[in-house]
């Protein structure tokens, strides 16, 4: 869902990293916490949009996705994070899951 939108501008350039998933005490809610990784500040401003609306629009998707696999209500909490190249520092790789 994060790319839906943005293909020509970030082709390869993002990841999507689940930082955790956890049950909402006394609620059917699951919370998921995530960010989305880009290599520049100028591709965070292009995830975001323009007040926050494309980030939104991205949320809204995902959780669609989301509350079918888990089968439960989902609320997301998504974070844009800039990790400077991040495609050609094996350490970052790593961490990002590749």
């Amino acid at each position: 869902a994060a790319l839906d939108g943005v293909r020509d501008e970030l082709p390869h350039s993002i990841a999507v990293v689940v930082q955790d998933v956890e049950p909402r005490e006394d609620s059917d809610l699951i919370d998921v916490y995530a960010d989305i990784v880009v290599e520049r500040d100028s591709q965070k401003a292009i995830i975001i949009g323009k007040k926050g609306s494309r980030l939104a629009r991205v949320g809204a998707a995902a959780r669609e996705q989301i509350e079918p696999l888990l089968g439960s209500r989902v609320f997301l909490s998504l974070h844009v994070k800039v990790a400077k190249d991040w495609q050609r520092d094996p350490k970052q790789l790593g961490r990002l899951g590749f």
